[in-house]
């Protein structure tokens, strides 16, 4: 089975929360978290960091979007192990967004602080995982260096993504 970091945009477009995300984005996101959590394993942090940002963007009870329905389904299915891996990540100690798994490379020195939690799992986990990313235009920008150290992202609305 297939293993999959989700970023909390995937989530937000599933909403239609999204500003730059039209119907076919919305779309796009909705079908991947549909057949994600069928197919794949949906790999986070043991410290929970995924989930709480997840659920500070998302409502918790699982309602109104598939944004909601899939941060609560991964929620209720946290403890099993052919649904959701767990990655253990070490906080920097003079910076909790940034982690000892996150490679230490300049040309990766400016990529988002809140989205490194991200990259530290996919490398953590024994499942390699590929990381989904819908609207976030930095994935875009590293997505060179960042396949240096072997992580692989999805993107899943690639007509978004423009260099800055």
């Amino acid at each position: 089975m297939k293993a999959i970091v989700v970023d909390t945009n995937v989530l937000i477009v599933a909403n239609g929360m999204s500003e730059q995300a039209g119907p076919d984005h919305v779309i796009a996101c909705v079908d991947t978290l549909e057949k994600a959590h069928l197919h794949q394993i949906i790999v986070i942090d043991s410290g929970n960091r995924i989930l709480n940002e997840y659920f500070n963007r998302v409502n918790h009870s699982g309602q109104p979007g598939m944004g909601d329905a899939f941060a609560r389904w991964l929620f209720d299915n946290q403890g099993y192990p052919e649904r959701c891996g767990r990655a253990d990540i070490t906080p920097k100690s003079d910076d909790p967004e940034d982690f000892e798994e996150f490679p230490d490379d300049p040309e990766l020195a400016g990529f988002d602080r809140s989205d490194r939690k991200f990259v530290a799992v996919a490398l953590a986990s024994k499942n390699k995982p590929k990381v989904l990313n819908a609207t976030d235009s930095d994935w875009w920008m590293f997505r060179t260096p960042l396949k240096k150290y072997g992580v692989v992202v999805k993107f899943l609305c690639p007509d978004l993504m423009k260099e800055r």
